[in-house]
Formats: C-alpha cells, sequence, structure tokens
C-alpha cells in the first residue's frame, strides 16, 4: 500500500514537470514613437492569441506523459507476477518499478513536446506582435504597417 502511494506521488511529481508556456522567450521591441501603454496592450492581446494556438499540443504533451507512466506501471506488474509466480507483493514491487520507468519515459518525452509547444508559442507571440507594428528580431519593423504582409516563408500556426 505504501508503494503504491509513493508511486502516484511520485507520478504526480513528474507529470507536474510539464507545463504549457507560461510567456515568451523571445524580446519584443515597441516601435520607434509607440506608447508603452499601448505595447502593454498589445503584449497582453498576443499572448493570450499565442496562448490559444498551442492549447491542444500542450494539452497532448500532457496525456503522453500521463499514458506513458500508467503503460509502464501495467507492464510492471505484469513483469513481476511473472518473475516471481504471481505473488502480489512482487506484483506491486513490478508496478511500482514500472511505474517509476514509465513515468520517467513519459516526462522525456513530454519534454521533448514541452520545447515545441514553447516553440510554436514564440512564433505566435511573433507574429501577433510583428502584425501590430513591433520589432520583432529578424524582422525589420514596418513603421505600424498592419496591412503589410510577412515574408515569404514566414508560415502562420494552423
Amino acid at each position: 500500500m505504501k508503494r503504491t502511494v509513493l508511486s502516484i506521488v511520485l507520478l504526480g511529481s513528474l507529470a507536474a514537470c510539464v507545463s504549457a508556456p507560461t510567456g515568451p522567450t523571445i524580446a519584443i521591441m515597441p516601435r520607434e514613437g509607440k506608447p508603452f501603454e499601448v505595447f502593454q496592450q498589445e503584449d497582453i492581446v498576443c499572448r493570450e492569441f499565442a496562448a490559444n494556438a498551442i492549447k491542444e499540443g500542450s494539452n497532448a504533451a500532457l496525456k503522453e506523459g500521463a499514458t506513458s507512466a500508467l503503460i509502464g506501471a501495467a507492464l510492471g506488474a505484469a513483469a513481476g507476477a511473472v518473475i516471481q509466480g504471481g505473488s502480489s507483493q512482487n506484483i506491486g514491487t513490478g508496478a511500482g518499478v514500472g511505474l517509476l520507468g514509465g513515468a520517467a519515459m513519459g516526462a522525456m518525452g513530454s519534454a521533448g513536446k514541452q520545447n515545441q509547444s514553447q516553440n510554436q508559442y514564440n512564433i505566435a507571440y511573433q507574429q501577433c506582435m510583428y502584425s501590430k507594428g513591433n520589432q520583432v528580431p529578424s524582422y525589420p519593423t514596418q513603421g505600424g504597417n498592419r496591412n503589410y504582409a510577412p515574408p515569404s516563408g514566414f508560415k502562420p500556426i494552423q
């Protein structure tokens, strides 16, 4: 029983390591002459836009981590039963080991998805801020021309 509780607590703590991006990891500056208060409002709007753009991918990363941990626990329990002839103690040990291994594999897979989500978030945020005429790294400021089309090869997030 103690092992099961400990395993569930460890699974929860590993799953908690995976989270959606909370903000951009890139620097965007207001264009020259733009009031800072306007820039702050645009920042809020663009953060919300970016968060909505990656919502499904972030949820998938969380589910992937939990699924890997559960599959690992089931396989560990089965292995514990087979190896030691069905003893309930060995099933619990196998489940605990499987849960930890599955949770670790799930966390590693989810970390990759989390990095991908952060990149997608940054791109959506850049697109939004660029469309509002702000200074985005590697792209020239368009002087507030909101009808300006982004450079070729600049793909929006679907």
